[in-house]
């Protein structure tokens, strides 16, 4: 079964709070699960989830303050008891390296699984890229280096079903028409092109802790769902400024000059925490009617184009 989504496993900003798990986000896409940002508490979140650490493929961190990673030492341990499938691709600023190196090894354990680091630094751009995904990193304006990310599915076709039904394609042709590009019916050659359109593929951008920059602006840039900090209200603008974060405003105009499909707000301020997330949202929503302000344990769905 075809799922594309993103469970919200920890909202907090740099306090949890009674509501709000530290950060921790997994993409579901299809078979293929990205973790984002596994702060503290990352493991048991799953299991209130009622997910498995054996989807996870990716994982993402954008950069070394604690509520962004100290969750990852046990998720590579938790990878290890359950045997998960390798390799893990591991995306983390370069300059964070000795972080990394000290978290997946912080403790005693048997690590079977296959971690692959891939250190960034530069200016940004695709960072690696297989048969689906081409997945990109760009550096954001915080107190320290980070970076975020964007993974775009590749362009495809898609079948048009009255096109198929007359060229008297059917069944099993289908999917061999799928996969060689080219089959014969009755006699005649049928190609994959003469029964479909061009399909553009769905993009996920990730933008967390920053201040509006060129590069959440590159992220953002027709993405189908964006998952965006937005630590503080409007009130709060020089707060936001001062401590490289953003508001919920400013996540919004993010969104509508990049033509987002869907806004999902997270990391709030524990300042707020007896408002919840109805101010957040309600900011956006002037600017873009298509946003949520995500709670612990939220599923948010990626649009497909």
């Amino acid at each position: 079964m075809s799922v594309r989504e993103v469970v919200a496993l920890g909202t907090a900003s740099q306090v949890p709070t009674r509501r709000r798990n530290h950060n921790g986000y997994l993409l579901r896409w299809d078979g293929a699960g990205a973790l984002f940002d596994p702060g503290e508490g990352t493991q048991r979140q799953l299991i209130y989830a009622g997910l498995a650490a054996r989807e996870i493929q990716r994982i993402f961190i954008t950069h070394f303050h604690g509520d962004h990673c100290l969750g990852l030492a046990g998720i590579v341990q938790r990878l290890s008891l359950d045997r998960a499938p390798g390799p893990i691709h591991v995306y983390f600023p370069a300059s964070g390296r000795v972080y990394y190196d000290r978290l997946v090894r912080a403790s005693i354990y048997t690590r079977p699984v296959d971690l692959v680091p891939h250190p960034i630094k530069g200016d940004g751009g695709v960072i690696d890229e297989d048969e689906r995904f081409k997945i990109e990193a760009y550096p954001l304006d915080h107190a320290v280096d980070t970076y975020g990310y964007r993974l775009s599915e590749h362009d495809g076709r898609r079948f048009l079903p009255d096109r198929l039904a007359e060229a008297g394609v059917t069944g099993p042709l289908v999917g061999k028409l799928q996969r060689e590009g080219e089959v014969t019916v009755e006699g005649k050659t049928i190609r994959r092109d003469d029964v479909s359109e061009p399909r553009r593929g769905a993009a996920f951008a990730f933008v967390m802790d920053t201040r509006p920059c060129a590069g959440a602006t590159e992220l953002a840039r027709g993405s189908d769902l964006l998952v965006c900090e937005s630590t503080y209200l409007r009130q709060d603008e020089t707060f936001a400024h001062e401590n490289a974060h953003m508001t919920a405003e400013q996540a919004a105009k993010l969104a509508a000059e990049g033509g987002v499909e869907r806004l999902a707000l997270t990391h709030f301020s524990q300042r707020y925490e007896e408002r919840g997330g109805q101010p957040f949202v309600q900011e956006a929503r002037r600017v873009v009617g298509n946003s949520v302000a995500l709670n612990d344990l939220d599923r948010v769905k990626l649009p497909r184009p």
